[in-house]
């Protein structure tokens, strides 16, 4: 069986770093709160909730005012963050405690809920509910709540209070309901607060990773939980919605051979091996030497050529044919594109990306166009690299929500 391991060198690409560089100092003087609210009376997912921080509307400004004099006009309140300890299934169904961080801005206003799935990140000091200053949630979550959300910001199996269980990366069903949980969680702990007014409008937002996670919550909401969210839009940023298509393209054609974004294509390949009881020998899915320094050292073994070039002539021919059925359907259950959204809708995605390929977007768009979406556009960010295009995935979020 293919040994997988944790993710341990710098992801290549940290989320919002033009917000993260002028936060970081601020959050880092953020006044942190140990005290607990008791558990909610038999509640259905909520466990517990933590504060965690107090950050006011004068500081959140003035934090602003150093990125942009446009964007502290946008700032209308304070925030105070908390995390959420809350029930949740793992890829094997079995009930699990999971984490997340809920950042509800500091007003008597009716307020919406925006649900914020976070890109791929390094290690658990990233999740959400740790909420150290350079992570996305400190950076985009903070810049959302001080504009007038409740941001519910899961941490995802794997990180926080799960971080005893391997991530499940770019797995459909489980970020999907990972996410739909803690929107629960939220809600009961809206309720039992009962300071915070929402007005039980429902947003969702992500990028890379967790612009998959978005598409795969609003699928998820849309089919089987729309009597209790009222979901109004959602934005989805450079997600691999096709991931049959993405699959067959980087077993079969030669790609970029940049070791970090490989590790992400190895990460998912080994988790649907795991997670779908393949259970296939590093040999039959890579070459040598690539077969045994990935059984030794899981995603810590750099790859730094076209990943097709390290794949079996069998392997790369079974997936091009389908004849290896367990993984085509393994693949398939975990594409997110072909389906009919209701719900005002958002595709932003770089044209030069080279990690996640705009085709993803561009099948999802057409897919969903066909089968008669009302509400749906994709825009591309004209020679924009997976990194490059996040600005514009931020700033065109914000007008898509505002008035909404």
């Amino acid at each position: 069986m293919i040994k997988a391991q944790v993710l341990r060198t710098p992801f290549f690409l940290k989320p919002f770093q033009w917000l993260a560089l002028s936060l970081i100092v601020f959050f880092a003087s953020c006044s942190k709160k140990d005290d607990t609210v008791d558990p909610v009376d038999d509640p259905s997912v909520l466990v517990s909730s933590t504060q965690l921080a107090t950050l006011t509307k004068a500081e959140l400004t003035a934090e602003a005012v150093k990125i942009s004099p446009l964007l502290a006009a946008y700032v209308k309140n304070g925030v105070i963050v908390y995390k959420l300890t809350y029930q949740t299934k793992n890829t094997d169904g079995q009930t699990i405690t999971a984490t997340g961080a809920v950042i509800v801005p500091d007003t008597n206003e009716e307020v919406p809920l925006l649900s914020v799935q976070h890109g791929t990140i390094e290690s658990d000091a990233s999740a959400p509910s740790n909420f150290q200053p350079d992570s996305e949630a400190a950076t985009f979550g903070a810049l959302f709540g001080a504009q007038g959300y409740i941001i519910s910001y899961p941490d995802y199996i794997g990180y926080g209070a799960s971080k005893d269980f391997q991530h499940p990366y770019e797995h459909r069903a489980s970020l999907a309901s990972a996410s739909l949980d803690m929107l629960r969680a939220v809600k009961e702990f809206i309720a039992k607060e009962n300071t915070t007014k929402w007005n039980n409008k429902l947003f969702l937002a992500g990028y890379s990773e967790g612009g998959y996670a978005t598409m795969s919550l609003q699928k998820k909401i849309e089919e089987e939980a729309s009597s209790e969210f009222n979901l109004v839009a959602s934005s989805c940023g450079a997600g691999a919605y096709d991931k049959t298509a993405f699959m067959k393209y980087i077993v079969n054609a030669p790609t970029h051979g940049i070791a970090s974004y490989n590790k992400l294509y190895l990460w998912v390949l080994l988790t649907y091996d795991r997670v779908y009881g393949l259970n296939r020998p590093a040999s039959y899915y890579f070459k040598e030497p690539y077969a045994s320094g990935i059984q030794s050292s899981g995603l810590d073994y750099p790859i730094d050529v076209s990943f097709n070039s390290i794949l079996t002539d069998s392997f790369r021919k079974a997936v091009a044919d389908g004849t290896d059925t367990a993984l085509a359907e393994a693949i398939a259950d975990n594409d997110v594109y072909n389906w009919k959204p209701t719900t005002p809708t958002r595709l932003y995605h770089g044209t030069d990306d080279q990690l996640v390929f705009f085709f993803n977007s561009q099948n999802a768009y057409d897919a969903m166009t066909k089968l008669g979406a009302p509400d749906l556009q994709l825009i591309p960010v004209s020679k924009g690299t997976h990194s490059t295009s996040i600005d514009d995935f931020l700033l065109g979020t914000l007008l898509f929500f505002t008035g909404k």
